[in-house]
């Protein structure tokens, strides 16, 4: 079991690993076609045209990545467990531990306990390749924990923990105990336009479209996945 579960995160490494070279590039058309040569077992997901038809990945591009996927991790799923495992390597020096469980949640979009090759692609597509709108309604969503179709300042709040405590020894500035709350502050003066206490999903799109800086934090995602 513990073999498995190594094999599983290896695996995830590997498809995150392609994803950054899709994004970027370097993962020519030669090169697509030499690793589909070198798939001794053709594995192809169930319903290719339907997830080339909702990502923004073309079919060569989904093979290789389900390959990976799928000869790592045979169940063709992802255990919160695995996911906080893998994730925690991207941050050494902190505590990625209930980021990564945010994260999970946001994937895991059947709220099942478990991410499938089809939630993970349709949800990085996003991230990766979606439209303004389309990143800023899936961070909504991760910033909306308890799933109400609004953010609250205790959510915001966890949030705002999560991500210092995984940054660690580099957040800056350095963690003190009301800095999170002077986060949530700022950030429901920006985005709570009517003041009634929580940011609807058009008011964080509005507010975010109007702030460079938010913007610029849009970035994140792509840096990290």
């Amino acid at each position: 079991m513990a073999g498995c579960t190594s094999r599983c995160r290896q695996g995830v490494l590997k498809l995150i690993q392609s994803l950054q070279r899709l994004v970027s590039g370097t993962l020519t058309k030669d090169k697509i076609d030499d690793e589909l040569e070198m798939t001794t077992v053709c594995h192809r997901p169930e319903g290719l045209e339907q997830l080339e038809a909702q990502t923004n990945f073309t079919k060569q591009e989904l093979q290789i990545l389900y390959r990976g996927f799928k000869n790592e991790c045979p169940s063709g799923v992802v255990n919160e467990e695995t996911f906080k495992h893998i994730y925690a390597q991207f941050f050494p020096h902190g505590d990625a531990s209930m980021y990564a469980h945010y994260l999970f949640n946001a994937f895991d979009t059947t709220n099942n306990g478990s991410i499938k090759f089809k939630d993970f692609v349709v949800g990085l597509s996003t991230l990766l390749r979606g439209t303004l709108r389309e990143k800023l309604e899936w961070t909504f969503h991760l910033y909306d924990i308890n799933r109400d179709g609004y953010i609250n300042r205790e959510e915001m709040t966890e949030i705002v923990r999560a991500i210092y405590d995984m940054m660690g020894k580099y957040t800056y500035p350095a963690l003190k105990g009301d800095v999170p709350q002077q986060h949530v502050d700022a950030f429901f003066r920006k985005m709570d336009k009517n003041k009634d206490g929580v940011v609807t999903l058009e008011e964080f799109v509005i507010a975010c479209q109007e702030d460079e800086t938010m913007m610029r934090s849009m970035q994140l995602f792509e840096n990290v996945m």
